[in-house]
């Protein structure tokens, strides 16, 4: 009887699995840590295969072993991952470089103002929809012409990571709309579908391929992927997508006014609505289903600077326990810091500022300040830039009806306390927050046929809600206009340091 659904999300720092019943119960879960490589300031990339399927594969045989299920039980898989990325294929379908990651490479940055002179900001907003940032793919495939050459002569294909992932498991070359919508100017949001409109300024759209809709089924396993995962061959696979698109869908986020805040490696927002509401602030993008758009957003450096902060200022602490102890301590601090503001732009910044060459700033140190001050500070600059990306939001007339916290700070009530305090916005917590493997089993699922959207319902387990606290928030909200002040005022000093650098 094939009755389990299997959903792999490949992510930053970490891929995880799951397997659950056609009701959404968890089978079992498995996580396999990884690295990435940044081979120079701004550069940041992962190895497809001996991270991205690599991970797919071990995960896969980690959860049949440990459930016991016999192959044949597993009625569908989807896989999701880190993106916007880009991978260039030869006429093989093999990798010819290691992925450039979204958002937080940054290596685009010269040729984002080459393609604004070209086209015109102004023209490349209303045709994609959003301005270019480094989470625009355009940008980073004229950056490969450029600068690789040998590469771009090899090219024969244009993927992403979850794009990758779906091609070896079943030799269909496919992309899902939401992370196409990443690949501008490439990509018409009017149509659904690639466009030649701006293709001398990039790539010639022939190098991109197949469009669908994450639920939309791709393809089979093929015998080889068989063997690397252990499934049936001709196990269903999803088209699948962007991880915080699966992680979104995970705990229910479907209705128009619904926002995801995925406290991870970086901060994502994805809003969902029924009508799009362009922003060069922000990203407008397809959803996961046909007519659905989401409004979305994302913070460079959010759990990868506590992830620093943790592996450079606190190696004294027992690793198994660094995190707790940070927190911990950073709790008792009061609200301010001692005196502590910390711009969080560790590695750039997307929205709102869309500004790649942005550093990290800690203002008012002095020799009086203790570790668990400076991490609390820490924790309130991502608390202000959450807030700075809701306030742009609400200045666009995006609704937001209710707000579902998840991802891996979604666990400390510490980091979410403050967030809801400097917001003055109340975060839903689900029951159940396997994260967007959980999604990728759904979307499996929908692939197969073998749920129906309503089904989700009853995936969803209800779980617990963070309430902003007034006296908090209102001295949070005398602090925020030096946060955004501190921004402004240093920027040109950084700028020049980055370039500097």
């Amino acid at each position: 009887m094939q009755d389990h659904l299997l959903g792999i999300d490949v992510g930053t720092y970490s891929s995880k699995a799951v397997l659950t019943d056609l009701a959404g119960r968890v089978l079992c879960t498995a996580v396999q840590p990884h690295g990435l490589s940044m081979p120079q300031p701004g550069h940041v990339q992962q190895d497809a295969d001996a991270v991205w399927w690599h991970d797919v594969g071990l995960l896969s045989r980690r959860l049949l072993a440990d459930s016991g299920l016999a192959p044949g039980r597993i009625a569908a898989m989807a896989v999701s991952a880190i993106g916007p990325c880009l991978l260039p294929l030869d006429a093989a379908g093999r990798p010819l470089r290691p992925g450039i990651l979204y958002g937080v490479d940054v290596r685009a940055t010269q040729q984002i103002a080459e393609l604004e002179q070209a086209i015109g900001a102004d023209t490349i907003q209303a045709f994609s929809r959003m301005s270019l940032s480094s989470q625009a793919i355009g940008p980073k495939i004229r950056w490969l012409r450029q600068q690789e050459p040998a590469v771009w002569q090899a090219t024969r294909h244009l993927v992403s990571a979850t794009s990758y992932l779906v091609w070896r498991l079943t030799g269909a070359l496919t992309m899902d709309r939401h992370c196409a919508s990443h690949f501008m100017p490439l990509y018409n949001p009017a149509t659904g579908q690639w466009d030649d409109t701006h293709a001398a300024e990039v790539a010639p759209i022939g190098l991109l391929p197949p469009l669908g809709w994450a639920e939309d089924l791709a393809g089979r396993l093929q015998p080889e992927a068989a063997t690397h995962t252990g499934l049936a061959v001709g196990t269903p696979v999803a088209f699948g997508t962007i991880d915080a698109l699966s992680e979104a869908l995970s705990v229910g986020v479907t209705q128009p006014g619904d926002l995801m805040l995925m406290h991870g490696s970086t901060t994502f927002f994805v809003l969902q609505q029924a009508t799009p509401t362009p922003d060069p602030r922000v990203w407008t993008v397809a959803g996961a289903t046909p007519g659905s758009w989401n409004l979305a957003a994302g913070m460079s450096t959010t759990g990868s600077l506590t992830r620093w902060f943790k592996d450079e200022l606190a190696r004294d602490l027992p690793p198994d326990e660094g995190y707790a102890e940070l927190f911990a301590r950073a709790a008792e601090v009061p609200p301010g810091a001692g005196g502590l503001l910390v711009l969080p732009y560790f590695s750039g910044e997307r929205t709102p500022i869309n500004d790649p060459l942005a550093s990290g700033v800690v203002a008012g140190l002095g020799l009086g300040h203790r570790r668990e001050q400076l991490f609390r500070a820490v924790l309130e600059g991502i608390g202000f830039g959450i807030r700075h990306n809701l306030e742009a939001f609400a200045d666009i007339g995006a609704q937001v009806r209710r707000v579902v916290a998840v991802g891996g700070g979604a666990q400390t009530d510490t980091g979410l306390q403050i967030v809801s305090d400097i917001t003055g916005v109340s975060q839903e917590v689900p029951g159940v927050t396997v994260g967007a493997a959980y999604g990728d089993a759904f979307l499996a699922g929908r692939a197969a046929g073998l749920l129906q959207p309503d089904d989700l319902q009853r995936w969803v387990r209800p779980g617990r809600l963070v309430q902003p606290d007034a006296d908090r928030h209102a001295f949070y909200s005398r602090l925020y206009p030096h946060f955004r002040t501190l921004y402004t005022a240093t920027r040109e000093v950084v700028h020049a340091l980055k370039r500097l650098g």
